[in-house]
């Protein structure tokens, strides 16, 4: 991977040739180099399926869907948990010419109504336990004619009914007639300044995308496996855990319940791993407690050592050399304590492992990295078909989101927003003309809405999102997503902090407590069996807050310090109010929310 650069662009240089026309295309020719291995499986393999089982399904389904008159351009909206069906019922809707998309877990009946009406879709494919809210929603979709039930009864088929409808039924035909720049999926944007918008995804921009990864990542060809695990909805979950599996040929485990990933990954042990900054966040603060708890004798030398490999990786970072007597010490710990770790947490057989969506604390990636981990910043939006630069597995740089993949150009505007020109660059919204023509500029760069800077070898850092810095009432600009990232990184205790400080003479944070740490931390200051409301409110644990907002203000510029707190007695969940469904902060309904506790922090 060879890298253009320029004081404020960037190039990933050309991309080679497409790996196939279209998803199905790539499919079926990883069906016929892996053909009998697994293609998808549940934990326990209670449900495996090989790939050439898994044409078979792919093939039933879609005769069931033609049957149900899906054809060429036609959207089928799916709302379905992590399970194994997702793929197949995807796949089959795409080898008609059709456009699946899914809809989030946690939405509501009027935003399930919203989006499958934007979308226009005939046939919906439901899992039964979300059937109560959308048929609560059909209601007002009186366009939209068969809703095909997964997991259970009710609709107007079951899964298993449509695969019953045409069983012999060929798509191929079809397929062989799919263009590059045929559309593939919407992916509806989580609605944080608005009604959600439909990105509108083609072929090329995934065989596009998928062709630059893979240059990066270098997955092994045969053997590779990843986890299904975040919402389907998100570009995230598609791009890497469907559709890069499907082009590249890397079997798939699926974990139905996201809370229990770290479970998941000691049991699949993936090749390849990907997660939302908060993941890492709390495996960090779970190693740590783990670690903090061992005897003294074990204790004190595992901490030595911790703080010697967080010291290697500060020197490689910096470009300087490591001392004999310091990478001899730190290998020696690898050894005897950290691939110990690794394999505890199934992250030892790792090629490469990721983290994007949101920025994440150097801190968790300099931990990460000390103990053998190289997890790399990522970086993209759904527009650009989820990822547009990635940090190389072999030349991590901490605090960038890496360089520009293979086809992608990177230019900075002269306020600092990121432009992007690539085939994975969404050809617009649906339904939205206005808006897409506002999302590009006249020589047709992509306009991100975030800040960035570049250094010398083209590696992109992210500053925040253009619209969410923080300017305060003396004109100095901030960053939130910084702010917030150091009081994160201050205390385990912190689950989400908000920053407040917009045209205000200074800043202010929202604080909602870990659900997960907070218990454990009760207890060990004789506050054991409080909730979280009751502990929001004790005085332990005002001042535990306290010193967690001292530490993280040592590392800020005075101008960006945290004056004052407010410890929420609430818990904020992924698709709830203030969070969307991948942990993102929902800025302006938060500051609607708590206006009043906001207000009250800058009373006199």
């Amino acid at each position: 991977m060879e890298v253009t650069t320029a004081e404020r662009y960037a190039s990933g240089g050309e991309l080679g040739e497409l790996p196939a026309p279209n998803l199905v295309e790539a499919f079926y020719a990883s069906v016929e180099k892996l053909g009998d291995d697994a293609a998808i499986r549940t934990e326990d393999d209670s449900y495996s399926i090989s790939w050439n089982e898994l044409r078979e399904r792919v093939h039933r389904i879609a005769g069931g869907l033609a049957k149900l008159g899906v054809s060429k351009g036609d959207t089928v909206a799916l709302l379905l948990n992590n399970r194994p069906e997702f793929i197949p019922c995807d796949l089959a809707a795409v080898s008609l010419g059709g456009i699946p998309f899914s809809i989030y877990q946690t939405s509501s009946p009027e935003q399930i109504q919203y989006v499958v009406s934007d979308a226009g879709s005939k046939v919906a494919i439901v899992e039964s336990m979300f059937l109560e809210q959308f048929d609560t929603a059909r209601e007002n979709l009186p366009a939209l004619e068969h809703v095909i039930v997964v997991g259970g009864e009710g609709g107007d088929h079951t899964l298993a009914e449509v695969e019953e409808m045409d069983p012999g039924f060929d798509p191929e035909p079809i397929v062989d007639e799919l263009t590059p720049d045929d559309m593939l999926t919407l992916i509806y944007t989580s609605g944080t300044t608005g009604p959600p918008k439909g990105v509108q995804l083609t072929h090329r921009n995934l065989m596009g995308l998928v062709g630059g990864v893979d240059e990066i990542l270098d997955l092994p060809e045969r053997g590779a496996k990843v986890i299904s695990w975040l919402p389907a909805a998100h570009i995230a979950e598609r791009g890497a855990h469907y559709y890069l599996p499907v082009i590249k040929g890397v079997g798939v485990t699926i974990c139905p319940d996201p809370r229990k990933i770290g479970e998941s990954l000691a049991a699949v042990r993936p090749t390849w791993f990907f997660a939302v900054p908060r993941v890492w966040e709390k495996m960090k603060s779970g190693l740590e407690a783990k670690l903090g708890s061992l005897p003294n004798e074990q204790r004190e030398p595992t901490l030595k050592a911790m703080e010697a490999a967080k010291q290697k990786v500060r020197l490689e970072q910096a470009g300087e050399e490591v001392p004999k007597e310091l990478a001899a010490a730190v290998a020696q710990a690898d050894e005897r304590v950290f691939a110990n770790l690794r394999k505890a947490m199934g992250l030892d057989e790792l090629v490469a492992c990721n983290v994007g969506a949101a920025p994440t604390p150097v801190e968790v990636l300099e931990f990460f990295h000390a103990i053998g981990v190289p997890i790399g910043e990522l970086w993209g939006m759904s527009e650009t078909c989820g990822v547009a630069t990635c940090n190389p597995p072999s030349k991590v740089k901490l605090g960038t989101v890496g360089p520009p993949v293979p086809g992608v150009e990177i230019r900075l505007a002269d306020d600092g927003e990121v432009m992007v020109k690539a085939s994975s660059v969404m050809p617009g919204y649906r339904n939205l003309p206005e808006k897409t023509a506002e999302t590009f500029d006249e020589e047709g760069w992509l306009l991100t809405g975030d800040i960035g800077e570049l250094d010398e070898e083209g590696y992109l850092m992210i500053v925040d999102r253009k619209k969410e810095l923080i300017i305060n009432a003396a004109g100095k600009n901030m960053s939130p997503a910084n702010i917030e990232s150091h009081l994160k990184s201050a205390s385990p205790l912190i689950g989400q902090a908000a920053a407040i400080g917009d045209q205000r003479p200074y800043n202010v944070a929202l604080i909602v407590l870990d659900p997960d740490y907070a218990p454990v931390w009760a207890k060990g200051a004789g506050l054991e069996g409080k909730s979280i409301e009751e502990l929001a409110g004790e005085e332990a644990t005002q001042q535990a807050m306290q010193d967690a907002i001292d530490e993280a203000n040592s590392k800020m510029a005075r101008v960006e310090q945290i004056k004052k707190f407010r410890i929420l007695p609430t818990e904020w969940q992924p698709g709830g109010d203030e969070l969307t469904p991948t942990m993102k902060l929902k800025r302006k309904p938060i500051s609607e929310k708590y206006s009043a506790e906001i207000e009250a922090l800058y009373a006199a």
